[in-house]
């Protein structure tokens, strides 16, 4: 069985679970807290020297790291139900997307960043602003890219932006951006969260965020 490092409350270790559970596979959940730094202890850097999750460990051994690159390997290994569309015009489309959340918006709002800007002596409003200003900026750049007519996304089943969107908006509501703006991106998030698939990786669903808040 495939094993999957992850945080709860990560937002790129959301987006492997929403993709193995939308291809029905069975894997066994690890986690790794960020906030502890479990992620710099010699065993995981022996998993990932980029001290960071996911990490998908297959049935071979083989290590997967990076949430995108996983889940290109999934979709390529299991292809149905299939997250990218085969039509290659139709899947850059999507592929943008999802790039516009996983390389503009989240490499400046993980916890990295978050420590860095308490360093400097930013405080806890301050932290919010940042996180809310790079997360608006970014959702409506990813906003403009979609169809006005579709269920999801891009389409009548979720894909690879529906997959990168959920957890995203997940660190939005957690930060109390304002999402008025981005009405078409919350009816998206609604049928989403009423898959099981999707529902299933939510994070306070998962182990380690139920230990945390006993």
């Amino acid at each position: 069985m495939m094993v999957l490092y992850g945080y709860w409350r990560s937002s790129a270790a959301y987006r492997v679970r929403i993709a193995l559970n939308f291809k029905g596979l069975e894997y066994e959940s690890r986690s790794v807290n960020l906030v502890t730094g479990e992620q710099t202890t010699p065993d995981f850097l022996r998993l990932n020297p980029g001290a960071a999750v996911p990490a998908l460990v297959l049935n071979n051994d083989t290590v997967l790291t990076q949430s995108l690159a996983i889940i290109d390997w999934l979709d390529t290994t299991y292809p149905q139900p299939c997250l990218v569309p085969e039509c290659p015009t139709d899947a850059a489309r999507v592929r943008a997307a999802a790039m516009v959340i996983a390389c503009d918006i989240h490499p400046l709002n993980n916890l990295t960043v978050l420590g860095r800007l308490r360093d400097m002596g930013q405080d806890e409003e301050a932290r919010r602003l940042w996180m809310c200003h790079w997360m608006t900026k970014g959702l409506h750049a990813f906003q403009a890219l979609l169809p006005t007519d579709e269920t999801f996304c891009f389409s009548n089943a979720p894909n690879l932006a529906d997959t990168c969107l959920i957890p995203q908006l997940f660190n939005a509501h957690r930060w109390g951006c304002d999402l008025s703006a981005f009405k078409r991106l919350t009816e998206i998030e609604a049928r989403c969260l009423d898959r099981q698939d999707f529902a299933n990786a939510r994070p306070e669903h998962q182990t380690d965020a139920l230990r945390e808040t006993v």
